[in-house]
């Protein structure tokens, strides 16, 4: 037996055990304390995630040397809450991350659609290590990913530590959400990473409120300072954003409302960046880029409710012609920019339209498509949900891209680019 056999055996084997002892520890884990008096409370949430993606990939051996591949990720996930007074709680998660992908996996754009395992933004420390040494193939970590202190004062909030921060009103596109924002692609789509911030928000009335976020990396250049304000009147509810994101300066507007019974919303920001951006450039200047949203949704009265939501993305952060990724991966400032987060899209512009349909209870189906109007390639995503007890669910969607392939390397189209791929996966809620 060879040396990389020998080490992947017992990270498998470790895989089983930590299913198996989330399971049994499950049904008297859920509230660790309870104080009658006071309220006050620990509780622990325990959330495995167990999921397969299978690819075939387009006729390119230069991009895709292997055509057939298939990645196993296990998630689990332990999340403590404490409500430590009336005016203060805390919470705490702690999560193993581990992968088995085939040769050649992770090509294209598939990679956008599992959570990634690349060090997060905007933070001081990772907090993220190896947990047992893997191989190529194999790859298991572990990192702390929420820590936090919550101060509520009668006057607002007051958060300190590691936390999920999301801003605008976008689903599958944001133009504003510059702290690790989800992909479009990714169907697991329930934790985002989070990031080191002090976060001070003041209500000014009772329908409006500014907010101090302060989110910090390893260095004042991989760090963000913003201003928000907020605020309603009647339907209409809108929010301003002012700062720095990173080496850039960020002013941004997001509104929304209802318009008959649809819900409509908007984005838009401009961004001064320190390197040029040709083909993005705002009014002729190289160095301003805008990214904005526009979407609506509406549910329609067809039997237990059907859902439909469209949205249109644009950013001046993306290419124009697909056949120019190649070259601009080689840029370190647009993959660096690409691994942030801050482009959702490759290309410059993207169209959206999602509808889900509750078929009971504890069924429901979906179909997302992404399309881009620039080269028309698209990407199709039906998808199955079956909640099958009040703690587990099963997850399948299928990814079904159509356009132009890559030739020789080069790729012709956005979407083009990828391959079909098979996504399932048992989620666990204790």
């Amino acid at each position: 037996m060879n040396g990389r056999a020998l080490r992947t055996r017992p990270s498998r084997s470790l895989l089983s055990v930590l299913c198996a002892s989330a399971l049994a520890f499950a049904a008297s884990a859920v509230e660790l304390w309870y104080d009658d008096e006071t309220g006050r409370f620990v509780n622990l949430d325990i959330s495995p995630k167990l999921t397969v993606l299978g690819s075939h990939a387009p006729d390119d051996p230069i991009l895709y040397p292997e055509r057939d591949t298939a990645t196993g990720l296990l998630r689990l996930r332990l999340g403590l809450t404490a409500q430590l007074a009336d005016w203060a709680s805390s919470e705490l998660a702690y999560e193993h991350r581990a992968r088995y992908a085939s040769d050649g996996a992770g090509g294209g754009i598939t990679g956008a659609m599992l959570p990634s395992f690349s060090e997060a933004p905007y933070r001081l420390t990772q907090l993220d290590a190896e947990f047992i040494k893997g191989d190529d193939k194999y790859e298991h970590r572990h990192e702390i990913d929420r820590a936090l202190v919550a101060l509520h004062p009668k006057w607002g909030d007051v958060t300190i530590g590691r936390q999920a921060i999301g801003l605008g009103r976008g689903v599958l596109f944001s133009a504003v959400d510059v702290f690790s924002p989800f992909s479009p692609l990714e169907v697991d789509r329930e934790w985002r990473h989070g990031v080191d911030a002090f976060r001070v928000e003041y209500r000014t009335s009772t329908t409006s409120s500014v907010e101090l976020l302060g989110v910090f990396g390893e260095s004042w250049d991989d760090s963000a300072v913003l201003a928000r304000g907020r605020g309603y009147l009647g339907d209409v509810d809108a929010e301003l954003i002012v700062g720095k994101r990173a080496e850039d300066a960020m002013f941004a507007g997001v509104v929304s409302t209802i318009v008959g019974n649809a819900e409509v919303h908007g984005e838009l920001a401009a961004f001064r960046t320190p390197e040029d951006f040709p083909d993005g450039a705002l009014f002729g200047n190289e160095r301003w880029v805008a990214k904005a949203v526009a979407g609506a949704s509406y549910t329609f009265d067809v039997g237990n409710g059907l859902y439909l939501l469209g949205e249109y993305h644009y950013s001046g952060f993306g290419v124009r012609d697909a056949e120019d990724l190649v070259f601009r991966y080689l840029d370190g400032d647009f993959l660096e920019r690409f691994l942030r987060g801050d482009m959702q899209l490759l290309g410059q512009h993207g169209l959206a339209l999602q509808l889900s349909y509750p078929f009971t209870n504890t069924v429901s189906g979906s179909l997302s498509v992404l399309q881009s109007p620039t080269d028309g390639s698209g990407i199709a995503l039906p998808g199955f949900r079956w909640d099958f007890t009040d703690y587990a669910s099963l997850n399948t969607h299928l990814y079904l891209p159509w356009g132009p392939k890559p030739d020789h390397g080069i790729p012709q189209s956005e979407y083009g680019l990828s391959g079909e791929s098979v996504f399932v996966q048992l989620s666990m809620y204790f």
